[in-house]
């Protein structure tokens, strides 16, 4: 029996490697996951020409050179947005999309309290680094949550490039054209995950929104967890079983 093949994207903060490596553990060996780095970050800076089709073109050479036709593909946070991007494009080429809360979902008429979120998400564009990353972090979040203080020893080296990375995001959700129609035709199982104290405003509301296009669609709530301690982390058995029971309803539509 071949193995599961699936590739894994990040968000625009926690490496590929560390983001995944407890859930690949969780989902055994019989699944072949490749935790994938975004293209974002090869460089020192982003690249000038970067938008979420350099993501695309980035899954696609990385499961062209495993020779893989079909495969699943899975995003969190920034990378969510780059997966959606991909099935609108490359819907063929899915077995199935898992979103753990996509940090944008296309333009939409969205509610006044998503909007005025985005607001506050541009206006993170001019504060200098060493105060964009708590800023940003607590929009992500409900009021009440108590975020997980910076690491001892300061942060590692990898996180200079973070606070570029997410406004080349931000800049990109601005202006990137997302074919709603061509996501509304998706017709493979999509799973999203949600966390229960995450920003409803904003996740929440990417879930209701995409749970209106997409014709097979499933949405798990994980009480506990938010954007910034996800399922995939800390949660990683609970998340693996029910992305093979996805997984498994993908092998049976025709």
């Amino acid at each position: 029996m071949e193995p599961i093949r699936v590739v894994l994207l990040p968000g625009s903060v926690l490496p590929a490697e560390p983001a995944y490596g407890a859930l690949i553990e969780a989902l055994g060996p019989d699944v072949d996951a490749v935790a994938k780095d975004l293209e974002l970050y090869d460089g020192d800076e982003p690249p000038p020409d970067w938008s979420l089709d350099t993501e695309i073109e980035g899954v696609l050479r990385e499961a062209d050179a495993r020779g893989w036709e079909t495969f699943h593909l899975l995003g969190y946070s920034g990378g969510g947005a780059a997966s959606l991007a991909f099935a609108a494009k490359h819907p063929q080429r899915l077995l199935s999309l898992t979103l753990l809360e996509p940090a944008w979902a296309g333009s939409w008429d969205w509610s006044p309290a998503h909007t005025r979120l985005w607001k506050d998400y541009e206006a993170l564009e001019s504060l200098p680094p060493d105060q964009f990353m708590a800023a940003f972090m607590r929009l992500g979040v409900k009021p009440d949550v108590v975020l997980p203080p910076p690491p001892e020893g300061g942060p590692p080296p990898w996180m200079a490039k973070r606070p570029a990375g997410i406004r080349a995001f931000l800049r990109d959700f601005k202006i990137y054209d997302l074919d709603r129609a061509r996501l509304a035709a998706f017709n493979r199982p999509v799973f999203f995950a949600l966390g229960g104290l995450s920003n409803p405003d904003d996740y929440g509301e990417v879930g209701e929104r995409l749970s209106t296009v997409f014709p097979n669609f499933r949405l798990e709530v994980f009480p506990d967890r938010h954007h910034f301690d996800p399922p995939h982390r800390i949660e990683p058995d609970r998340l693996g079983a029910l992305l093979r029971e996805h997984w498994e309803r993908a092998d049976r539509v025709v």
